[in-house]
């Protein structure tokens, strides 16, 4: 690999994968080199829109010496298929979120990229942006004090329309669960990111509006957490009209509330400087709407920033932020209120796996 001249590929080239190509596209010294999908045709039509070439077998495409990363954009219960064959040729790897459906599949992703030596990132755009690396700063710093309670709401909506647009949506096996782990993974992993590991979990998940799929369409948790602070999951795709993912975070000596990429309480019982600065920049800046209620209606700019931390990891010879040890934490909470939910009892973590 040139530090230079970085290729990526993209193994499935549904509607998330335009935005990879987008953001590739805008790295300095990389470049979009071919695309391959299972699915007859939709890697030619892809790669005419975008360029790049198109590869209808995954050999044919992993055999391609110009292709130094691959990135995987397929329904997540595939991610497994796709990530291992990429890791087996010597290709960096970068999966979208989920890492995969559970975390016995996702390990088995992480144990296969440490053998190899390859890098392996997780796609949780979330962390890249400004205002969460600030909330971030603040907790670790302990501006909060005591935190007691920590919450995310994740209140969106999808429409019959979205489910039967792909016979994956909404399916166990191809999905590995509904709202949780679709639509509301990306705010469980900066809950996790902000507090730390959790240490107990009791949930109910429900079908109360799309009847139709196999998974959850809503759900609501109540977390345990190491630091023995109390949270709170909600999540939904049946609520119209869909509203901005929230994490909000109380401690005894100060709150904050982020609102997609704006701040919008930032209060502590010390003022320091910038404090006033921050608020006056956050609280009334407009949001990307975060896929609220179109998951198209997002923009590249999370998958750009973290490509681009992505490839200078590579270049620089570091870790990269968002490795597959993280990518798995929020898999297995989600896996956790799933099997709570179930079992109609509180479950605890680290989950046990044969």
């Amino acid at each position: 690999m040139k530090a230079d001249s970085i290729g990526f590929g993209i193994i499935g080239l549904g509607m998330i994968a335009g935005f990879h190509v987008k953001a590739i596209n805008e790295i300095p010294g990389c470049r979009f080199v071919a695309g391959f999908d299972a699915v007859p045709g939709r890697a030619d039509s892809f790669c005419g829109e975008n360029g790049g070439k198109a590869y209808d077998s995954l050999d044919t495409f992993l055999a391609d010496n110009e292709i130094d990363i691959v990135t995987i954009a397929t329904p997540s219960g595939l991610h497994l298929d796709g990530a291992l064959a990429a890791i087996k040729a010597g290709k960096h790897v970068v999966v979208e979120k989920p890492l995969e459906i559970n975390v016995e599949r996702c390990s088995k992703i992480v144990s296969e990229a440490e053998k190899n030596k390859v890098v392996l990132g997780t796609v949780f755009p979330s962390r890249y942006h400004e205002a969460p690396g600030l909330v971030k700063k603040a907790i670790d710093s302990g501006r909060l004090g005591k935190i007691v309670l920590a919450s995310a709401q994740v209140k969106w909506w999808r429409s019959k329309e979205y489910y039967a647009s792909g016979k994956w949506r909404g399916t166990w096996q191809f999905d590995g669960g509904g709202v949780l782990m679709n639509q509301g993974i990306h705010a469980v992993d900066l809950l996790q990111w902000f507090m730390g590991a959790v240490k107990e979990v009791s949930s109910y998940t429900a079908q109360i509006v799309h009847k139709q799929i196999e998974v959850e369409d809503t759900a609501a948790a109540v977390l345990r957490f190491d630091n023995n602070a109390l949270g709170i999951i909600e999540g939904s795709t049946g609520a119209y009209p869909g509203f901005l993912k929230k994490i909000e975070i109380c401690g005894d000596r100060g709150s904050i509330t982020l609102e997609e990429e704006n701040i919008i309480n930032w209060t502590f019982d010390r003022e320091e400087p910038g404090d006033i600065e921050i608020r006056q920049k956050f609280l009334h800046r407009g949001t990307s709407g975060g896929g609220a209620s179109d998951p198209s209606a997002i923009s590249h700019e999370g998958h750009l920033m973290l490509f681009k931390d992505f490839v200078s990891a590579l270049r620089e010879n570091r870790s990269f932020l968002i490795g597959g040890q993280e990518g798995k934490k929020a898999v297995e909470i989600i896996e956790a209120i799933y099997k709570s939910a179930e079992s109609r009892g509180s479950v605890s973590l680290p989950l046990a796996h044969s």
